[in-house]
């Protein structure tokens, strides 16, 4: 098998499959040929510049050029996670980078120092892109696992209140809705690893098959990346909730529900 390499005019002719969302916003009277036109531009721009920086970082090799990139990813993704939430707490931003960057970089690296055995640490090649597919994938189970856990919180606080004035401890009266949080959350991943393979071909996959690479072995990265994003998610989802948790608590083992606000 052959790598076909892409053209700048074969990306033009790409780009004509953009008139067929446009076509069906302008017939169904959408608004969204402006919103589709902007979002076209900035991929284009967006995923050029990234290819030019990676190029230079692959180039250098160099861990102090590794680590900014990866830093700068972390906090773009915590700062997507909590935008995507509609309820949030003071100090949010702070706690999804902190959720995100334990979670993401502990089983980046423990796959790439204890699966693949990858030497240096900091090689570009498998560290970025490794790291890029969890945050992607982390980011959104994050976000869904907050939102659910702290509208269920606001949904169902009579009846949490009811359980404090019984007896129960806010851990005790706040954990059903923790759990549906990280659930919540959780669903995404599970969803795709029950459809893999049957339904849908994942991109790095489909990307290592179309640069030329023996189908069996891609299989086998994609199965490992499915079990990276599975632990990955499931971390950060947990750790964020948690901290959310203890976020709202009052010292008085009372629920601050000032705290919990609404965005949309």
């Amino acid at each position: 098998m052959t790598y076909v390499e892409l053209t700048p005019l074969d990306l033009a002719l790409a780009a004509i499959l953009l008139l067929i969302p446009a076509a069906i916003s302008v017939a169904l009277k959408l608004g969204l040929q402006k919103t589709l036109a902007i979002a076209a531009v900035r991929t284009t721009a967006q995923l050029t510049l990234l290819g030019l920086v990676l190029e230079w970082v692959f180039e250098a090799n160099r861990w102090f050029y590794v680590v900014p990139m990866l830093l700068v990813m972390l906090i773009a993704a915590a700062r997507a996670a909590i935008a995507r939430s509609s309820r949030r707490f003071p100090g949010a931003h702070l706690a999804a980078f902190a959720s995100l960057t334990l979670a993401t970089t502990l089983t980046t690296f423990a796959t790439t120092e204890l699966v693949i055995g990858v030497d240096p640490w900091f090689t570009p090649q498998y560290v970025i892109p490794l790291l890029g597919m969890l945050l992607g994938n982390g980011l959104t189970g994050i976000s869904l696992g907050l939102d659910r856990m702290l509208s269920d919180l606001i949904k169902e606080r009579p009846s949490l209140e009811s359980h404090l004035a019984m007896g129960s401890t806010l851990w005790e009266a706040s954990l059903p809705h923790i759990r549906q949080g990280v659930r919540n959350g959780m669903i995404p991943i599970i969803n795709a690893m029950m459809i893999v393979g049957l339904v849908s071909l994942p991109g790095m996959m489909t990307g290592q098959i179309l640069a030329g690479a023996d189908p069996t072995h891609a299989v086998a990265y994609q199965i490992l990346i499915m079990f990276m994003i599975a632990a990955a998610t499931a971390l950060g989802v947990i750790l964020l909730c948690l901290i959310a948790f203890k976020r709202i608590a009052h010292p008085m083992a009372r629920p601050r529900w000032e705290v919990i606000s609404h965005h949309d």
